[in-house]
């Protein structure tokens, strides 16, 4: 993508946990982007969980997911009590 198409890209944090062995981040990437075959440059959102561990004195990414956020929900009506 051009960079002037990409101008809009940000991160929101919504959590994040450190320990010594590990850490994680949740966060909400928000984007524009060609989608799905489309000319347009449409906005959209991912929810995106990345977890890290030290090797060598170094945080690395271990796993990294994200999917799309279809509909708009608060956060309690997928937290579990």
């Amino acid at each position: 993508m051009p960079r002037e198409e990409a101008k809009d890209h940000g991160f929101e944090i919504v959590a994040k946990y450190v320990t010594p062995e590990l850490a994680y981040i949740v966060e909400l990437d928000h984007t524009k982007a060609r989608v799905g075959g489309r000319q347009d440059v449409a906005p959209f959102a991912l929810r995106v969980t990345t977890i890290f561990r030290p090797e060598d004195g170094i945080w690395k990414v271990v796993h990294r997911h994200a999917d799309p956020i279809t509909t708009a929900r608060p956060a309690e009506s997928v937290l579990q009590q």
